[in-house]
């Protein structure tokens, strides 16, 4: 299990009101319309024998014929269709030979079986730090070679640095970041309404109110996705408690019984509490995923089943299965202020690799450039944390102003909590907080029995 003082050492990256700030400004530019992505992945030529420094490349690869890699993530639909481009340009430029791997959650789960069997990933893209520390302390993962660890300390600021490492030592290339403190709208459903957008807690629940008595349920909630139910709590609480406590009970050195959480879920129940102002009620919110809780918020004409959806930047990729355009039809706030300053809360994904190879490390060294960034940037609902990455790249301006804001920012953010707590609490479908809220999306009423399950569960993920 992992002790306080491993999560202290991943705990250094700090949020500050002027972070809040700067994230804010880059979620307002709401009345600009998305730009049609580029098709070209602006990778550079390449020569068909692979390996080298490629013109107009920034970063040297090895030549690969004949390597075979897998590497392994949980990601679907559009997010894996436009992450198998980097690949292939990987492909390209090496001759390496590269299978994407799908993956379940816990992927940690899904790693153990592989492994178990003889045939783990050379690569496996990890979206949390919780399970980065598991997959170390299992012995699986292998440190990066000094050629990727060169690349991140060219392009990432010492926090992203920092969070994929354990024990000093670097394991894990945030390749993938997320914006986690944004709630998109239907922009019709708010002008029918004549609603505007929230800056506070309190705005928010009377903009919703405005968005009911129009006859359009303001919220839809993926409940049946966990996860979703952990970014709502963590807004509300970063923005209540303030980050000390924030970093307090992400390392479990507070109580989930604490006044502080209490507070929170209340305030949670002023939304999940009522069932006019969720699509579906609780039940319907339940057996939502999160894809359709955002492409049902901007379907249906004038009547969507929802006005509004919380969730990161990625939210571009499932709008992008509807009709609605990104800065026009679909409009983003940041997350409202609950205390005296709005949340901004960062996720990721990590490149760790698990067959210590020259073409696993060439594999995470493309990963750390902006180069390999950059091509996926280009293809919408993707945020970096490299600091090299053009931004723009950002086929809109919505999701350019987020990324700068976020490079901006350098190390002073507020990581996942759910991310960086045991997978077995933080990161697994059917238990832990996962479960939990989701019990108490379904009865908002019980604040006190939902304290006592999460804190029993964190003890014993947490070892005690």
């Amino acid at each position: 299990m992992r002790t306080s003082s491993t999560i202290r050492t991943r705990g250094t990256v700090k949020r500050t009101t002027r972070v809040a700030a700067a994230l804010a400004a880059g979620a307002l530019a709401l009345s600009l319309t998305a730009c049609g992505a580029d098709e070209d992945n602006g990778s550079g030529d390449s020569d068909d024998e692979g390996g080298g420094k490629q013109p107009g490349a920034s970063v040297t690869l090895p030549k690969l014929d004949g390597e075979s890699l897998e590497v392994a993530a949980v990601w679907t639909g559009t997010e894996q269709e436009n992450f198998k481009k980097v690949l292939a340009e990987f492909e390209k430029r090496t001759g390496a030979k590269v299978t994407f791997v799908p993956a379940q959650d816990p992927i940690i789960n899904f790693l153990g079986s592989k492994i178990a069997g003889g045939a783990p990933p050379d690569v496996a893209m990890l979206p949390q730090p919780g399970a980065i520390k598991q997959a170390v302390d299992k012995g699986w993962a292998k440190p990066l070679g000094a050629e990727a660890t060169k690349e991140l300390g060219e392009n990432y600021s010492q926090g992203w640095q920092d969070i994929g490492k354990v024990g000093g030592k670097t394991y894990g290339v945030y390749y993938k970041a997320a914006n986690k403190s944004l709630i998109w709208y239907n922009a019709q459903v708010f002008e029918n309404a004549g609603a505007a957008e929230p800056k506070t807690w309190d705005e928010l629940l009377n903009t919703a109110q405005m968005v009911y008595d129009s006859g359009v349920t303001p919220f839809s909630v993926g409940g049946a996705d966990g996860w979703t139910l952990t970014d709502w709590f963590e807004n509300v609480y970063l923005s209540q408690a303030g980050p000390e406590k924030y970093d307090q009970l992400a390392q479990h050195e507070i109580k989930w019984t604490d006044p502080s959480v209490k507070e929170a879920l209340t305030t949670l129940a002023e939304i999940w509490g009522k069932d006019d102002y969720v699509a579906g009620g609780a039940s319907g919110a339940l057996q939502t995923e999160f894809p359709a809780s955002v492409t049902q918020t901007f379907t249906g004409g004038d009547q969507p089943k929802a006005g509004m959806v919380y969730e990161g930047d990625f939210v571009q990729v499932n709008i992008g299965e509807t009709k609605a355009k990104v800065g026009t039809d679909a409009k983003v706030f940041p997350f409202p202020a609950v205390g005296d300053t709005a949340p901004v809360v960062s996720g990721g994904d990590a490149a760790v690799v698990f067959k210590d190879s020259k073409a696993a490390q060439a594999l995470a060294t493309w990963l750390a450039s902006p180069d390999a960034a950059e091509i996926q940037a280009k293809l919408g609902g993707f945020l970096s944390p490299n600091k090299s990455v053009d931004a723009s790249v950002y086929p809109n301006d919505v999701q350019k102003k987020i990324a700068e804001a976020l490079v901006a920012a350098g190390d002073d953010f507020r990581f996942d909590m759910s991310d960086q707590a045991p997978q077995a609490f933080g990161g697994t479908p059917g238990k832990g907080e996962w479960k939990v809220l989701q019990d108490f999306l379904k009865n908002p009423k019980d604040v006190a029995g939902a304290q006592a399950k999460l804190e029993a569960d964190a003890a014993a993920a947490y070892g005690g």
